[in-house]
Parts: structure tokens; sequence; C-alpha cells
């Protein structure tokens, strides 16, 4: 048992005991927290379904929203009789047409991946400069500990990153072997003390799948699972739901859970698992084998999930290059925001998880678009009954880098066919409560943590204004001309320059090469 469950860690992340990511600097790059930040005439978008709505000020006293008021409508001059006045010591911002949006929730945000050598500064600049304010660390695959030095130094301000949620994939850390369900209570039991806030799962014997589960529960850990195919016949995502999981990574699992006519996906005979080509040839034909939509089995296998309060972050972002490798490979923003060793790292490999691009053909591409059609309705018809949909990008594999892989998920989400408006909802209140952190994070109102991401575009209209690259728009000069980028993203209080935090990040990839 304990040789399968590193059997499946090193399938999924290979490398795993060597890697090593750099401590982020100690360093005070925002401003703040202020006694009072006044920010003046934004629109509103409070992340909790309303429609947008401003001129409002929005008023942020340390690291708290202390109020958020209607000052006029638009196009019409603001009487001061209407704004909450200003004091000498407070510092006010005019941001007059501005869209304000609460923090974005990140739910799977490895900390640089399985690459070694990357500074924690490259994903954290990169996260903050999208507006990405609270990141759930799914792994720990730099080890526990050090994810929980950069949580605390985070939670101080004392380095210049988002809010890190510490998640650890089960069985890492400890030097037992993992062979019954008290043992696995103890690991369980064992990383609660030591500070994690959550468990990642690949797959495992159901008995030892329920026992971690429940002594996740008593120790208020949040769980999630990623489930790999070395252990989904015997558990698949509604099998986990039903023994206490509360999120679902990618998609794995939910295709076998509604299988109607087979038990196991119908592999090839020359099948290995360790062939990434294999791995992800065939994951793009599994969706087609699960029960038509709206037939009987996918309504109920729906209806319980959502019984259950069930959980699915689905990151299509990092399986969009099987669709179109082409698009992925030659994105516009890696030539100044890709790490030279992510770079290297995303090309074809053998041995490198996500870089299976072998002889990838066009086949696997229409294989691959058939498999999201199926997949986004899926979602769509999940967000529409009443199911929770959130963000994250599993960035740091297939072409997709931090921060950018974060807003293409919002694109895709609404390629499903999610309204603008619920996509925000899905990367801000659902991230929340995801989290159980809905009554401090998630929507912008008063009381909550003063998490916000400020630009200058209306992002609904067209979420492409939130690359850090920006949209590319011909003005009536007739000359082209980007548009964009978050301008200002506030975390606990702290107003960063979105702008220069991407040139830091520019400095980096440009030192690096």
């Amino acid at each position: 048992m304990r040789y399968l469950i590193a059997l499946i860690l090193t399938c999924l992340t290979f490398n795993l005991n060597a890697q090593k990511t750099f401590d982020a600097p100690i360093v005070s790059e925002g401003e703040g927290p202020f006694n009072r930040l006044i920010l003046r005439g934004g629109i509103l978008i409070n992340g909790e379904g309303a429609p947008p709505t401003g001129p409002v000020d929005i008023i942020i006293q340390g690291n708290k929203i202390l109020s958020v008021r209607s000052v006029g409508a638009p196009g019409v001059p603001i009487k001061d009789s209407a704004r909450p006045q200003a004091n000498k010591t407070d510092r006010v911002i005019d941001i007059t047409g501005h869209y304000v949006l609460p923090g974005f929730v990140d739910l799977h945000g490895h900390i640089a991946g399985s690459v070694d050598g990357l500074p924690a500064e490259y994903p954290f600049k990169l996260w903050l400069a999208h507006g990405i304010t609270t990141v759930r660390e799914p792994g720990s695959f730099n080890g526990l500990e050090w994810t929980l030095k950069q949580k605390k130094l985070s939670d101080q301000n004392k380095i210049t990153a988002p809010r890190i949620i510490p998640y650890i994939g089960f069985g890492m850390g400890w030097d037992k072997p993992i062979t019954s369900a008290e043992e696995t209570r103890q690991w369980v039991r064992h990383v609660a003390k030591k500070g994690a806030q959550g468990i990642k799962f690949f797959g495992m014997p159901k008995v030892m799948m329920q026992a971690a589960l429940d002594e996740a529960k008593k120790q208020n850990l949040g769980t999630a699972m990623h489930h790999a195919q070395l252990n989904v016949v015997g558990t698949n995502a509604l099998d986990s739901a039903r023994l206490g999981l509360t999120t679902m990574e990618h998609w794995y699992g939910l295709p076998e859970a509604m299988f109607e006519d087979k038990v196991i996906q119908d592999y090839p005979l020359n099948y290995n698992y360790n062939d990434e080509s294999h791995r992800f040839t065939e994951a793009g034909r599994l969706w087609l084998q699960a029960a038509k939509e709206g037939s009987e089995k996918w309504n109920s296998v729906r209806d319980e999930l959502i019984e259950l309060d069930f959980t699915i972050n689905p990151t299509m972002t990092i399986y969009e290059a099987s669709r179109d490798v082409m698009r992925e490979r030659n994105a516009e923003w890696h030539q100044d925001y890709t790490h030279p060793k992510l770079k290297a790292f995303f090309e074809p490999n053998r041995e490198s998880h996500g870089s299976y691009f072998f002889d990838w053909t066009t086949q696997n591409e229409i294989d691959w678009k058939a498999n999201f059609s199926k997949w986004m309705a899926f979602l769509n018809d999940y967000k529409n009954h009443g199911g929770r949909v959130t963000v994250g990008s599993d960035a740091g594999y297939i072409y997709k880098i931090f921060g950018f892989g974060y807003i293409r998920e919002l694109e895709l989400l609404q390629e499903a066919g999610f309204h603008p408006l619920e996509v925000i909802q899905s990367a801000t209140l659902n991230g929340a409560e995801a989290l159980g952190m809905q009554d401090k994070i998630g929507s912008i109102i008063p009381g909550k943590l003063a998490d916000l991401v400020i630009v200058e575009e209306n992002p609904i209209a067209n979420f492409k204004v939130l690359y850090g690259t920006g949209h590319y728009r011909l003005g009536l000069d007739n000359v082209a001309i980007r548009v964009g980028g978050v301008k200002y993203t506030i975390k606990d209080g702290i107003l960063y320059d979105a702008k220069q935090l991407r040139e830091d990040v520019k400095a980096i990839v440009k030192n690096a090469k």
C-alpha cells in the first residue's frame, strides 16, 4: 500500500522529492493597510450575483471593508454631500468609471508546480497581478513546513503574496507504511496537528478512503480529490461524495459515475498509465463513454451530488492544450512572462507530467473538443440546478502559467454557458464557500476582509481585459492599442500596483533567461 500511494504521487508529479522552490523575499512592496482608504466613484460587481452598480464609494479601514455607499447615477455629477467625507489622514483614490470586484480565489494553485528552482516570488506576483488574492495550495509538494512558512509570512504581509490555504497530498511527510484505516486516521491527525488546512487525495482502497474522510471531518480539514485512473473504478466522484469528500478536482471520476454500459473505461489493450501520451489520449475519449445529457443516469448523479453539497473545481484551462496545442504553445504572454525553467518543462518529454505531446494529432484534438463539449454541458447543468462550481487553474503545467491560466478559466466557464456574473460568482463567493471562508472573503460587503480587484475596463463585457497582457483593440483613429490589465489588487487592506507587479515578473524572466 505504501508503494501504491508513492506510485500515484510519482505518476502525477514526478520529481516530487527533489523539488525545491526558493522562498519569496521579505519585502514591503504594497501600500497600507491604511487607517482609512477611500475608493471613489467605482462600478461595483459584488460577487454575490448582483448586477454592476455605480458610482459607489468604498471605505476600507485597516484590512476590512467598512462601508459601500451608492453616490449617484452614471453621467450625473456627484454631490459632495452624498459622499463619505475624507480626513487629512485618509488615502483617497479616484476610480471613477473603474470596475471593482472581490479578490479572486484560485482553488488549485501549486506554488511553482513541479519545476525545480523557480522563485516563489514568480507565481505569487503573477497571481496578485491578475487579482488573485487567495490561493488553495492543493498538494504542498515542497513540503508542508515550507508551505506553512510562506502562509505565515503572507498572513503577516511580510511577503508579496496571496493568502495561502495549505492542503497536503495524502501520505506525504510520513515515514511509516499506511496500510490500514487506523494508520490512515493517524496520518490525518498528524497533518492536522502540523497545521494543514486540508488534504488532497488521488485514490486509495475504499475502507481507507472512508476512514480518511471521516477523520478529516473530525479534524475540521477540507478535502479535495483527483480521481486518478489507478483507483477510480473503486471510488468514483459519486462514491467519494457519499463518503464525505467536499471538493473534486478536474473531472476524472464524473464520467465513471455515469457509465451505463461498462464498469471500466474502454482502454486500448496496449495502454500504460505511466505513458503520458496514452493517459491523455484516452482521457480525451472518456466523457463520450458516459450517459447522455438529460438521461436518467445523468440527472440522478447530478442531483445527488448537489444534495451532498459537493463542489466541482473543474480546472478546464489546464486541459485546453489537448484541444488546440498550437494555441497554448504560442500564447502571446510566453515571451515576457513564462520563466525559462517552465518553458523547458512544458516541451514534450516522456518523464515530465503533462508534457505528453509526443505526436499530438488532429484526431486527438477533435476527441478533446468533443470531451470539452460534454464536460461543459455537465458543469452548466450542475450550476443551473444549484450546484457549486469554482475556479482553479492548476498552472505550472501544460503551457499554462500563473494568473494567465486563471483568467482563461473564466473565459472557458463563459463558453460553457455561464453568464459572466455567474463566472465572477464562481471565482469569488463560490471559492470562499468551498473553503469555509465566506464570512471573510468572496464578496464586497461591510465587515469582510478588504480583498478587491480594480480594472479600468468592464470585465464582464470582456474577460480578456483581465489578462496581464491586456486586450488588443482598434481605436477610432484606426490604431490598435492594448487596454486593460488589472490596475490595482488589494489584499488584506494592502494596495498593490498590479502593473508594477507585472513589470517585476518581466524582470525575473529576463534575468533568468
